[in-house]
């Protein structure tokens, strides 16, 4: 019979326990966390599509608030089931989250359109837009939307 070794028992407790099972996790700064490493995919979802319907002569707005969808459906599917382990059913989840969407759709177009205003590039502006909103979003889904 095979023992476990040393590094093997030491894997079981680390960051990568918390990944696999964030509802698990001490506080709500591992939550976070996740909420950012799973927002690249969520931002990739968004950014690929946008980067598509830009190249096929959509504007910036709309092309954004469709990668914007495209994001955040990623984003529900990642927030629901790794997490923020909701004590609520998905239909009441994705009521709330879609409520939630359309104020992050409104200050996304908002905050895009300002940085646009001012001079900044599509892509400085989106990336700017997508950093401000992340901590914001992060307390509205914590606080409201998956509690």
């Amino acid at each position: 019979m095979a023992e476990a070794t040393p590094m093997a028992a030491s894997s079981d407790n680390g960051i990568w326990r918390w990944l696999a099972r964030p509802a698990q996790a001490p506080g709500w700064f591992v939550g976070f966390i996740l909420h950012v490493l799973t927002g690249f995919a969520a931002v990739a979802a968004h950014y690929f599509l946008m980067w598509l319907l830009l190249r096929n002569g959509v504007s910036a707005l709309p092309a954004s608030a469709i990668g914007f969808l495209a994001g955040a459906t990623t984003r529900f599917i990642f927030s629901y089931v790794k997490i923020f382990a909701p004590s609520k059913a998905i239909p009441v989840t994705l009521v709330r989250f879609v409520a939630a969407l359309g104020l992050q759709l409104l200050a996304n177009m908002l905050l895009l359109d300002v940085l646009l205003s001012v001079g900044l590039s599509v892509w400085v502006a989106q990336v700017a837009t997508t950093i401000l909103l992340t901590v914001a979003n992060y307390l509205v889904y914590r606080l409201w939307v998956f509690k």
